[in-house]
């Protein structure tokens, strides 16, 4: 049976995934078989699997690490906030039902077989299983139901290390607070302690480490300095969002994306913000759309016609619809696609009170939400050029436009639609710009250049740096002793 060590933050956003994601690739580099699990997820940042199923995209980045193809195994409860619905619940890959906070801390327990039957899978084709935790170990009014932090150590026996985020401060009194408010069963799990993201001179804070080893009892098993080219990988949480990248001097081309409040599937920015001859700018619903834009670019949302009010309701879509008429070039990605529709129906109230709401009218669709969620890996070609990607989406969308498809499948299928003029479009796939001869065809239709970069060369090489960086600051043999 495998080993398995479980890692566990004081909060969110602690740079759990990453160090989860650099271990993956250090010790599959060492010759192990490597799995990555977190038991709970909340994010609406997903991958589809090659079983048919969705997780997080923290997880499926993971899986990348460990050089194995992503499974619904390894994320076995996803949560996807969706608006006034609450959040949709995915277990093992597919759609469980839908509840609010308070209903879903009652569902909790009886996900917890479904949690663990995941996971014995991952530990009978692995020598190590690196668990991630979810959220705060601290949070000890949600404890009684847990199943994503000590709830799942408990119950899988498996040993913690707890992980601080320096840069954000009070990183002694988050990690000496953890084991004074957290129950004594569950803080013997934890058997030592990482902190992370340092900047400036390490010597400075070994007095501070020796202080919460003292404090807490737990080992310090390492002191990572921060790693800069973390930006050049997917984030899962959309506080990436909230940080943009700063201008590039030398962009020939701009393309704004309007940032909605259940905004999913961000990554397919990613390799738009590598290419240094485009810049990336997040626009929220209330600001102008910059003059000088070459492209807007419409990405996923959770809750379509949520996010379609807000965009109405921030002014953000007059700007838009102005671009259109000044002859702009626009294109959706599967929510994006449905906003740029005529109508977006939901008879059955997938997001909600049943209801039509009106789109943008950019594109003559109209889209019908269901219950059935599509969830496929799929090729084809768009622009001219090649593309791999997926297709997460709920509904479907039918009309005029669709006579003049986007692209087409690899099967010949037609997919998405396009304006008469040809400045419109809409697709359901993601991670199309991943593809770098589509993104260079598609930047070049612009009037830019792209192509220079080989994105998915690229995150390769910084998980291998990310590795590296792990490997000289954390004792990995003192991580797989602790390993059980």
């Amino acid at each position: 049976m495998a080993r398995a060590l479980m890692f566990q933050g004081t909060g969110s956003d602690v740079g759990k995934s990453l160090i989860v994601a650099g271990l993956a690739r250090a010790f599959t580099l060492r010759g192990l078989k490597v799995r990555p699990f977190k038991p709970q997820n909340m994010s609406n940042n997903a991958a589809v699997t090659a079983d048919g199923g969705e997780i997080g995209r923290a997880q499926a980045l993971q899986a990348r690490a460990a050089r194995v193809r992503a499974s619904v195994h390894m994320n076995p409860v996803l949560l996807k906030p969706q608006g006034e619905t609450g959040a949709q619940v995915v277990v093992q890959g597919q759609v469980h039902g839908t509840a609010k906070a308070a209903a879903y801390q009652s569902l909790k327990p009886t996900l917890m077989p479904a949690v663990l039957d995941s996971f014995a899978r991952l530990r009978g084709e692995a020598d190590l299983v690196l668990v991630e935790g979810a959220g705060s170990a601290s949070e000890v009014n949600l404890r009684a139901a847990d199943i994503a932090n000590m709830g799942f150590a408990r119950a899988a026996d498996v040993p913690v290390v707890l992980i601080g985020d320096i840069d954000r401060g009070g990183v002694i009194a988050s990690l000496a607070g953890t084991k004074a408010v957290i129950d004594p069963a569950d803080a013997a799990m934890i058997h030592g302690f990482i902190v992370n993201r340092f900047r400036g001179d390490p010597a400075l804070f070994a007095s501070g480490m020796e202080l919460i080893a003292r404090h807490t009892g737990w080992d310090a098993l390492g002191f990572v300095p921060h790693f800069p080219d973390a930006a050049r990988l997917p984030a899962e949480d959309a506080l990436a969002l909230s940080a943009p990248p700063p201008p590039k001097a030398g962009a020939r081309l701009r393309i704004a994306v309007p940032i909605l409040p259940h905004v999913s599937n961000f990554d397919d920015l990613d390799p738009l913000d590598a290419e240094p001859s485009v810049e990336v700018r997040r626009i929220r619903p209330h600001e102008s759309l910059p003059l000088d834009t070459d492209l807007v670019l419409m990405i996923g949302s959770k809750a379509t016609i949520a996010d379609l009010t807000a965009l109405k309701a921030g002014g953000l879509h007059h700007d838009i619809l102005a671009f259109a008429r000044r002859g702009g070039a626009i294109l959706g990605l599967c929510g994006g696609y449905q906003m740029l529709g005529r109508t977006i129906a939901d008879p059955e109230g997938v997001e909600g009170e049943a209801r039509i709401a009106r789109g943008l009218g950019l594109l003559d669709v109209h889209t019908v939400l269901t219950g059935e969620k599509r969830l496929d890996e799929v090729s084809g070609t768009a622009e001219g050029a090649p593309f791999h990607g997926y297709e997460m989406h709920m509904g479907a969308t039918h009309g005029a436009d669709c006579d003049r498809p986007f692209g087409h499948l690899a099967d010949g299928r037609p997919e998405g639609a396009r304006s008469a003029s040809g400045l419109v479009a809409g697709t359901y796939v993601h991670g199309l710009f991943a593809s770098d001869a589509f993104r260079a065809a598609m930047l070049g239709r612009l009037g830019g250049e792209g192509g220079g970069v080989a994105y998915e060369d690229g995150v390769e090489a910084t998980l291998d740096a990310l590795a590296a960086h792990l490997a000289a600051h954390l004792d990995l043999d003192r991580l797989l002793t602790l390993a059980r």
